[in-house]
């Protein structure tokens, strides 16, 4: 048989033998049953000793790959069967052709040039300690940069002293979880299941507490174990309504006389269409607000950063246990992201994100508004479409390969959206998709709820 082996560069000669036998093995190059050459004769076309020839045969019968026999020589042997691994093509199948899944931004606008150029002065000009184990509360070039970012971006009231900077809003959330040692959280109905893990995997116990179209109802926040209440109140998710005015004032009245707390996370704070951004909850009440916000949505969630502005009584505590989970957030883009903010090129990111996303917020507005109802289209990056039947449209939407979220995911109780009584409907991502496939996903997804 002709046998066409090849050795990296580098490789000993046994060792590559090995290497080159196994792998025409595994690809089908030498299939089951093959027999393979004698090893004086492999070791003259390849101009290695017998020996070495003959090793790499044992090494490979030891393993599996071949079988040795008296009188038979040496063949490949059939290999146990790798069914149960998915195939490199079923692996394929299973990657939508069009995601419109909530939860990411366009991670091809993050500003690479931009983040370049902060990078490179912020390195030019760090100094020599920063290079060292810093602050858990994090870097107070970022704090500083980021007390007047989001006190005229979002009018929170955020002095550098009350900033603690994470790795995002999950490690956000669970140090205030640790901190409050075991307290009852009440989490928005619906709202996301990961969050609710989050909690409880740090300790927490997780209390429903309903959403409506004035968004969470603050009226059941009535247990007396409930001290804590995590909300989404610029755009609730998933069902992308703004909390009412209303229900802003009861929720501090509430935290006011409950000395309770209110975790907010600004979801989507900054993506606001029909008007300018509604302020953040915190400047009503910052004694009583956890205000929690991140970079993952403007600039991309490789970045993990995220910053809390904490009320007086939590900074310690919670610097205190960042310092014993990661001692504090990596410095270097730390100091890339405070230079961006300062020299403004944050807030031009922003808005251009803001125009970009807002374009294609109105295409799937155009699509569907005149046929479904749609909800949560003001802000963000998500909408909710409603439907009647939420298991036969997913169904459809796999056969399109087409990828959404679904509102019954997101229910706190057992059961199904239908069996309850409950609210169906697809939580449709808007800034995923890369603009060349932007349109065609979208007329899938206008067939998949027409039932075609």
């Amino acid at each position: 048989m002709d046998l066409h082996l090849e050795f990296a560069v580098g490789e000993g000669r046994r060792g590559g033998l090995e290497r080159a036998l196994r792998d025409a093995v595994r690809d089908g190059r030498l299939a089951p049953g093959a027999r393979l050459p004698a090893s004086r004769r492999l070791a003259d076309e390849l101009g290695v000793s017998r020996g070495t020839v003959k090793a790499a045969y044992d090494q490979l019968v030891a393993e599996g790959y071949l079988t040795a026999r008296q009188g038979a020589g040496t063949q490949v042997a059939a290999l146990p069967s790798v069914g149960a691994e998915p195939t490199e093509a079923a692996a394929r199948a299973r990657v939508p052709r069009f995601d419109l899944r909530p939860g990411s931004p366009d991670v091809g606008t993050f500003p690479a040039g931009a983040w370049l150029r902060a990078l490179r002065r912020a390195v030019a000009t760090a100094p020599s300690p920063a290079y060292d184990y810093g602050d858990p509360r994090g870097r107070i070039e970022l704090r500083t940069a980021l007390s007047g970012y989001l006190g005229r971006a979002r009018g929170v009231l955020a002095p550098p002293a009350r900033i603690v900077i994470t790795s995002g809003y999950v490690q956000g959330l669970s140090l205030l979880t640790r901190v409050l040692d075991g307290a009852a959280i009440a989490m928005e109905d619906p709202g996301l299941p990961f969050h609710r893990e989050v909690v409880r995997r740090a300790g927490g116990r997780v209390v429903p507490v309903g959403v409506d179209e004035r968004g969470a109802r603050v009226e059941e926040l009535t247990g007396p174990e409930v001290s804590a209440v995590v909300v989404t109140p610029a755009h609730q998710y998933p069902t992308g309504v703004t909390l009412h005015p209303e229900r802003r004032r009861a929720l501090t009245d509430w935290a006011r006389a409950r000395d309770g707390l209110i975790v907010e996370d600004d979801y989507d704070g900054e993506f606001r269409y029909d008007r300018q951004p509604v302020g953040a909850l915190q400047g009503m009440a910052p004694g009583q607000v956890a205000y929690i916000g991140t970079a993952s949505k403007t600039l991309g969630p490789a970045l993990r950063l995220g910053w809390m502005v904490l009320p007086p009584h939590l900074v310690d505590a919670v610097a205190d246990v960042k310092l014993h989970s990661d001692h504090h957030t990596e410095t270097i883009g730390q100091l890339a992201l405070a230079e961006l903010i300062t020299s403004h090129a944050y807030d031009r990111h922003v808005r251009a994100c803001r125009l970009r996303y807002r374009r294609r917020r109105d295409r799937l507005v155009d699509l569907l508004g005149a046929r479904r109802n749609v909800r949560g289209i003001a802000a963000g990056l998500h909408a909710l479409v409603e439907v009647a039947d939420e298991a036969a449209v997913l169904a459809r939407a796999e056969e399109a390969g087409l990828a959404v979220g679904y509102l019954g995911e997101h229910w706190h109780g057992p059961g199904t959206a239908a069996s309850e009584g409950r609210a169906q409907g697809l939580v449709v991502g808007y800034g995923t998709p890369r603009e060349r496939v932007y349109p065609e996903a979208l007329e899938v997804l206008g067939r998949v709820l027409e039932g075609g």
